[in-house]
């Protein structure tokens, strides 16, 4: 599994501070970090940038280029510093990413045309016109016709990541099992192309220390069906380790939890926690905040 380092983001006041204030320092110190902390990815998230993004997106591609040869992700909304960010990209073993191309024509009109004039793989984002996708039939009808346009752009699936939208447990628990099941008709769609999430969205509501078991259980489960990456927390050691294969346990327990219900009481805690997140996650019991002491 491939790792997308999320934490170099406007929304953090060191980032956001360094930025704003053009200071390379903090910038570099949190890349050498994601780094060395198992990152295969580094997400430069500017938000919408819709100031000065065409000089600042360049001005930070090339701040984090002195100190890594880890491939970007360039993640705005504002599309010309996208194109300014690529301008100066400097080549690495995998191509730049876009994060992301929505599903609307407005976005991927323009948006291709620049993906395939810099070679760069884009993350193909299934956010319609008319928002989140209900089911995993809308994600579907959303992916062929996003993927059309780029293969008409002369780019070929293996360089578009889809990222059908990971909606948080708490407000749309449904919604994670329709993603499940659109990313298991993926390579039907779109043979070929790759699969991403914003991770960290499962968990964005629920008490902070209950995030990393649900982002660990969630990435365990996607990847069995067919996730390629994911874009997470770098500081969340235990899913780095996961993801690189060093807790073969904890994917025996959620995956025999996803086939059938599992009496979690013949576990000790640690694992008896992941199989009561398996049944949260699939909606055989109702999200609640205290689900792993009932």
């Amino acid at each position: 599994m491939l790792l997308i380092g999320e934490s170099l983001n406007v929304m953090s006041k060191k980032i956001g501070k360094a930025l704003k204030e053009r200071d390379p320092a903090p910038i570099q110190e949190e890349v050498k970090d994601q780094e060395a902390r198992g990152m295969d990815y580094i997400d430069i998230n500017l938000g919408p940038a819709k100031k000065d993004g065409t000089e600042l997106m360049p001005w930070v591609v090339k701040t984090v280029q002195e100190v890594t040869e880890l491939p970007l992700a360039l993640d705005t909304s504002n599309i010309d510093a996208i194109a300014e960010g690529l301008k100066v990209y400097k080549p690495t073993a995998q191509p730049p990413l876009i994060n992301s191309i929505m599903a609307r024509p407005e976005r991927y009109e323009k948006m291709l045309p620049i993906a395939a004039e810099y070679n760069a793989d884009f993350i193909a984002l299934m956010w319609g016109p008319e928002g989140l996708p209900r089911d995993e039939n809308e994600r579907a009808a959303l992916c062929v016709e996003l993927l059309y346009a780029a293969n008409e752009a002369g780019i070929e699936n293996e360089k578009i990541w889809v990222d059908g939208i990971v909606t948080p447990v708490n407000i749309q628990q449904e919604q994670l099992v329709s993603l499940m099941n659109f990313y298991m008709m993926l390579q039907d769609i779109a043979p070929g192309a790759k699969s991403t999430c914003g991770l960290s969205n499962i968990s964005n509501g629920p008490p902070a220390y209950l995030r990393p078991i649900l982002n660990q259980t969630y990435m365990v489960m996607l990847e069995r069906y067919g996730m390629y990456s994911v874009i997470s927390d770098p500081l969340d050691e235990k899913l780095t380790a996961i993801a690189k294969g060093k807790h073969p346990e904890i994917v025996d327990v959620i995956q025999k939890a996803m086939d059938e219900p599992v009496d979690a009481s013949q576990y000790e805690k640690e694992l008896a926690d992941y199989v009561k997140t398996v049944d949260v996650i699939l909606g055989r019991k109702l999200y609640s905040d205290s689900w792993l002491e009932l």
